[in-house]
């Protein structure tokens, strides 16, 4: 799809990108968006990990989880083609005694092995830990 009445400016295609946004369903680890916005032009987004798990005590449910989301969007080509860009739900059970570092590991191995142009980047330590993303098409 192109749009012929549209001109081409990369400082706007280049800022558009995908939100980021964190949910923690885990009794004692939390989860924080410290840059929400993942750009077309590089900038990272980033999610800051805290505590140790407490981790799923059963199959079923939500609770001892933690989910990361990317959302929808698009933006224009140099050549005036129209990319839209799926978004991605992450979510990811959680094991008891699972650190800050782990997780943002766990989210880190998923992103990079994953279908979706993104890639991750760990980061931290047990007690404090974040995953960078990136848009990499």
């Amino acid at each position: 799809m192109t749009n012929e009445n549209y001109k081409y400016d990369p400082a706007v295609e280049l800022a558009k990108g995908a939100e980021l946004t964190a949910s923690s369903y885990d009794k004692t680890q939390g989860v924080a968006v410290a840059a929400h916005k993942v750009t077309v032009g590089g900038k990272a987004g980033v999610a800051e990990f805290t505590g140790t798990a407490a981790g799923r005590d059963s199959a079923g449910g939500i609770d001892g989880t933690m989910s990361l989301w990317l959302s929808i969007f698009r933006y224009m080509r140099p050549d005036g083609t129209v990319n839209h860009v799926a978004g991605w739900n992450i979510m990811l059970a959680l094991k008891p005694g699972q650190t800050a570092l782990d997780t943002a590991r766990a989210f880190e191995t998923y992103i990079n092995a994953g279908p979706r142009p993104y890639k991750a980047k760990a980061a931290g330590d047990a007690e404090k830990a974040s995953v960078s993303v990136t848009y990499k098409e």
